[in-house]
């Protein structure tokens, strides 16, 4: 499988690391990298291992879920050999408002 991330989804990595950064320094935000790319990596064996996320359930692809570290939210739909990540957030911001931003 393929992983091809979205704009929104590498903003919102970038914005979540940036945060990371600032406030728990670098060492940290290394450790968040790893997470989401031991993520992507699981995701390429296991393309639905995420949950259907309903916050999408009106949309004709069904787009699935991951949560990292507890705090960040990965949002990716699978076609054919590809993983679309679509988007990304901390779990603590609005849903709604971050899913509209997801094509």
């Amino acid at each position: 499988m393929k992983v091809s991330w979205q704009t929104p989804a590498k903003e919102g990595r970038r914005k979540v690391a940036a945060y990371i950064r600032k406030e728990f320094g670098t060492k940290r935000v290394k450790n968040f990298k790893q997470e989401v790319d031991d993520m992507v990596h699981m995701l390429m064996r296991t393309p639905n291992i995420g949950k259907l996320d309903p916050l999408f359930e009106d949309r004709p692809q069904a787009y699935r879920s991951v949560i990292i570290n507890g705090l960040n939210k990965m949002v990716y739909r699978v076609e054919d050999d590809i993983i679309y990540i679509v988007g990304f957030w901390d779990t603590r911001m609005d849903d709604e408002n971050q899913a509209v931003q997801v094509k």
